[in-house]
């Protein structure tokens, strides 16, 4: 009885964990597009704009992914939808947050920084299983 208990506290926290790291990144994703409309648009190249645009639009569409394996996980828990869930969290830091230090670093014309453009694929590549193991959670028969 222990440890079913303990089991349905541990799907009560990541159902809840993902649905408040979703909510925080939406919100956070809301604040750098208003910043990218109003505060940089006139300070960086059009170049640059564009690719913090593209940081902040991917961020909201993996946030609402998160808010959805949240919603999921709930009713369904399983190693899948954990998976996804941390692949759509490790993505948004690593494909958007690159992209932000990018733009910054294209706006201070450091071009030392600009390798970090390298790790953006692999936020992408995080992006991309996170969606393989949301598919793959939804063909699993038995949840754990």
């Amino acid at each position: 009885m222990y440890i079913a208990k303990n089991l349905h506290d541990i799907y009560i926290k990541m159902h809840k964990g993902f649905l408040k790291t979703g909510s925080l990144l939406a919100a956070l994703a809301v604040v750098f597009g208003a910043f990218a409309a109003h505060a940089i648009k006139s300070r960086v190249s059009a170049d640059a704009l564009s690719v913090f645009e593209t940081g902040v639009r991917y961020q909201m569409y993996h946030s609402l992914a998160l808010l959805f394996v949240g919603v999921l996980y709930k009713d369904f828990p399983s190693k899948y939808l954990l998976w996804a869930g941390k692949l759509f969290v490790a993505g948004i830091i690593l494909f958007s947050t690159s992209l932000y230090l990018l733009t910054y670093f294209k706006a201070i014309e450091n071009s030392s920084m600009l390798w970090l453009g390298a790790i953006t694929p692999f936020g992408g590549g995080c992006f991309i299983a996170g969606w393989c193991f949301l598919c793959k959670g939804f063909f699993k028969k038995k949840v754990i």
